[in-house]
């Protein structure tokens, strides 16, 4: 059995999603003082690796320690469609299931390569990692519910499309433009007919919206050996073991392949 880490690192240098706090460490107690070292974080729990429970969306929704342990660990795939996908792509379905087969119930990983841009990747780009990283057709969700994935995961800060998050709709409007370039890339890559197609207004956040309340939740910012050559279009075993987090929204994750030896 092979393990392969699929978790990017987290620390104080990770980029924070927009207008949140950043993450804070220091040391409380150090050895020469006190015998130890101590250290003291403060964060919120949307960066690095993490698993985001229905209560992220819902009030009601279930908390981080509600979930299953049946739904954190078992068979899955890991889906590599970085060959295919540029900035502010939309990956379908179709292109999933040309690549392996996805059976009911499964963990599912999905290698976008934008993992490369994240602090800690091989060619960091903090605008492009946050404002341009692909997202879903709207079909995807449909399928997802369809197929009975309980948990899924992408190398990317969201598994919105930009266009369906504040940074295609309103982050920095009248400051930075944030907003306005990333509008004016999708105008070109899909058309407006596209945009009202793809990206209507009442799909907001939908990745979110849609799935949470049948309990199809996500892991965001994967990555680590996510491109490993013998981990593509494959089945294999994944866990995600967030910490016990009674009453979490979200939880920071490790997340693990278990590859079986040839």
């Amino acid at each position: 059995m092979k393990l392969y880490d699929l978790s990017q690192p987290l620390n104080q240098e990770s980029f924070p999603w927009p207008y949140y706090p950043p993450f804070e460490v220091k040391y409380i107690k150090r050895k020469s003082e006190h015998g130890v070292n101590a250290q003291y974080i403060m964060t919120s729990n949307h960066m690095g690796t993490h698993l985001d429970a229905p209560r992220h969306f819902l009030t009601g929704g279930r908390t981080v320690d509600e979930i299953p342990l049946e739904w954190l660990y078992g068979p899955g795939v890991i889906v590599d469609l970085s060959d295919e996908l540029d900035d502010l792509d939309v990956y379908t379905p179709e292109m999933i299931e040309s690549r392996v087969e996805v059976q009911n119930g499964d963990l599912l990983v999905l290698h976008t390569g934008w993992h490369r841009y994240g602090q800690f990747g091989e060619a960091p780009d903090e605008e492009r990692y946050v404002h341009r990283h692909p997202g879903p057709h709207p079909d995807l969700l449909d399928w997802l519910l369809d197929k009975e994935i309980k948990i899924w995961g992408v190398d990317a800060v969201s598994t919105d499309h930009p266009m369906n998050l504040p940074i295609g709709r309103f982050l920095g409007k009248g400051m930075h433009g944030h907003c306005d370039k990333v509008r004016a890339t999708c105008v070109e890559k899909f058309g407006e007919d596209g945009i009202r197609r793809l990206f209507p207004d009442d799909h907001y956040q939908i990745a979110h919206n849609k799935l949470f309340p049948h309990d199809c939740i996500h892991i965001e910012n994967l990555g680590g050996d996510i491109d490993a050559p013998e981990l593509r279009n494959r089945r294999t075993t994944i866990g995600c073991f967030p910490w016990l987090f009674k009453g979490g929204e979200a939880a920071f994750a490790r997340v693990v392949a278990f590859v079986e030896d040839a």
